[in-house]
């Protein structure tokens, strides 16, 4: 990987990753425009790295807060809104866990082409608009509760589907149940700590069993730009949801698989 395709790819990574806009429909376009080869798994993990500090760093007051209070409610019986919180983001990460645990072959080996990708593009975009058009804008995220917990849980799960975007479905399902908007993309933010933490541990060790020789300043330099870009993106996006809605977004995702479905028929 030359430095340019390191660059961008890492910027596309880290913005689109918490962006409602599907990571996986951005990284085929720069392959099939610029005829580049797959990026291999060690930059992978090395994007995903700098996605999951950008996110940590920047709720990490948030962060610190809930693993104390989880900790407390463990160990000392005492519950507080922020322990709560903290168990209904484990509680929202379970059906993502057991759904990858059963699907991922059959993903990797049937729903991974550019037809699928702009069908799930065009889809879920729509099902957005859907959510924010409907969206009752009441509840924070300290009201989420258990059940709305785990239904956002199971539209994780099925982000798994390229081209859904993990932060498009989970924040459409939070705006169907009440959330506010940003409360819906803060539980969205938080819910892909643990996600992303995951699948880098697994990438990791997939990369760990290949033969391939790992490019260790492309995995440094791609830390830096999707952190950059991640943290970037979840400042911006939080201060202005609020105002603009997502049909930005969703106007976006049609145009963007439109595209893809002229990259497959053409």
């Amino acid at each position: 990987m030359d430095t340019l395709q390191v660059i961008l790819l890492a910027l596309i990574q880290g913005l689109t990753e918490f962006l409602p806009i599907s990571s996986s429909a951005h990284l085929i376009l720069p392959a099939q425009l610029l005829g580049w080869e797959d990026q291999g798994l060690s930059f992978d993990v090395a994007v995903h790295i700098g996605s999951l500090l950008a996110v940590i760093i920047y709720f990490r007051v948030e962060v610190w807060t809930m693993l104390k209070a989880w900790l407390a409610s463990i160990f000392k019986g005492l519950h507080t809104e922020d322990s709560k919180l903290a168990w209904w983001i484990i509680l929202a990460t379970l059906p993502a866990v057991a759904f990858g645990f059963v699907a991922k072959d059959f993903i990797q080996e049937h729903l991974r082409g550019p037809g699928v990708i702009a069908i799930t593009t065009i889809v879920f975009g729509l099902l957005l608009w859907v959510g924010d058009k409907l969206s009752r804008d009441e509840l924070t995220e300290y009201q989420t509760g258990w059940r709305k917990a785990l239904l956002i849980g199971f539209a994780q799960a099925i982000a798994i589907i390229p081209g859904t975007s993990r932060s498009g479905i989970t924040i459409t399902a939070a705006l169907l149940l009440g959330l506010k908007r940003e409360a819906a993309a803060r539980f969205s933010f938080l819910m892909s700590i643990p996600v992303i933490l995951g699948a880098a541990i697994l990438m990791s060790k997939d990369a760990m069993n290949t033969d391939a020789v790992i490019d260790y300043q492309a995995m440094g330099l791609g830390i830096v730009m999707s952190f950059i870009a991640a943290y970037a993106c979840i400042f911006f996006f939080l201060k202005i949801i609020s105002k603009m809605g997502m049909t930005p977004f969703v106007i976006y995702r049609l145009a963007l698989g439109i595209v893809l479905c002229g990259f497959v028929f053409m």
